[in-house]
């Protein structure tokens, strides 16, 4: 069995300047490994769960090196295709006060996205999997990378595999090749059982206006027949550092808020709302109450933000500590 949680994506490495400098304003620079779908991957198998994932990097030192540095958080690389080419990159400017935080992408024919529609089989793939989790980077990534993305999800649709979809709306990336991103997010969207999306995503892929976030998620579920869950977040800014987050999770005929959690000194919110979907898919996975689900997700979130990199370094135990208001700030010996 490959895993309870099948994640496809790109493995990428970052690059961002030390501390809140910006980029190249000293000739260093921090290198981690990180990729939405990976970001995902290691936060469910850091909790407990059976997670893989399926990717594809280059056949060299930079491929071998991301697929190590995820195998040493339990997550099964045996999806992963080595191949010629080149590794995805991007690169990280932290904010500071009131400067935010920005990305830049080099992406542009990695080993990723020129093979991985070649090179991925979907009934490999999916072989035993009770979830598949794919975001809306990878098929922005290009043309390949949407063709692989599209099969997988029909693929699993016809395997009665559930699909859980981050909408992750990367402009960037879909200029990049002239991608028609509304019209193929929504075919993927069409194949979700859940999805983590708000208001501005269901505007961007239906091309509709909503009044308020509630008549959206309505209106995705009349569209889209296969959904039974929608996640999003609120986060509120006082600055780069000192935020606000909580979390809501919508069925058909009902709807959960969590409590509001304060982050004062946030240190990376980068990889955030991949610890969030973890978060709601290990309680999805766990079968808990769906308001226990939430709490749970955004509590996972919360701590993401205290981690340098794009993934969510923690446990089961720290989650709940999170949850139930923090382990207090004096130092542990």
């Amino acid at each position: 069995m490959a895993g309870s949680v099948v994640c496809f994506g790109e493995l990428l490495i970052r690059l961002s300047g030390p501390g809140h400098e910006r980029l190249l304003q000293t000739p260093s620079l921090d290198v981690a490994i990180g990729g939405a779908e990976a970001n995902v991957a290691v936060c469910l198998a850091r909790l407990g769960n059976q997670a893989c994932i399926a990717s594809v990097v280059p056949d060299n030192e930079l491929g071998r090196a991301a697929i190590a540095e995820i195998r040493k958080h339990g997550v099964d690389t045996s999806l992963i295709r080595q191949t010629k080419g080149r590794m995805g990159l991007y690169f990280l400017s932290h904010g500071a006060v009131s400067r935010p935080s920005a990305v830049l992408y080099d992406r542009a024919d990695s080993a990723f996205a020129r093979s991985s529609a070649e090179l991925t089989l979907p009934a490999e793939i999916l072989a035993g999997a009770e979830w598949l989790h794919v975001s809306g980077v990878t098929p922005a990534v290009g043309a390949e990378a949407s063709k692989a993305a599209l099969a997988l999800v029909e693929a699993a649709t016809q395997a009665g595999v559930k699909v859980s979809f981050d909408g992750n709306y990367r402009a960037q990336l879909w200029a990049a090749w002239a991608g028609d991103g509304p019209a193929i997010l929504e075919q993927i969207l069409s194949h979700a059982t859940l999805a983590f999306i708000n208001e501005r995503d269901v505007e961007l892929i239906l091309g509709e206006r909503f009044e308020s976030r509630e008549a959206a998620l309505k209106r995705a579920f009349e569209v889209f027949p296969r959904l039974q869950w929608i996640a999003a977040t609120t986060r509120t800014l006082a600055s780069v550092t000192h935020q606000g987050l909580r979390g809501e999770l919508v069925s058909r005929t009902e709807r959960f808020v969590s409590k509001e959690h304060e982050l004062s000194g946030v240190v990376d919110r980068i990889g955030a709302g991949d610890a969030f979907a973890a978060g709601l898919l290990h309680g999805l996975l766990a079968q808990h109450e769906p308001q226990a689900c939430l709490e749970f997700a955004v509590a996972s979130a919360v701590i993401k933000h205290s981690i340098p990199g794009d993934f969510n370094l923690t446990g089961l135990a720290e989650v709940h500590e999170a949850m139930a208001g923090g382990g207090g700030l004096d130092v542990r010996r």
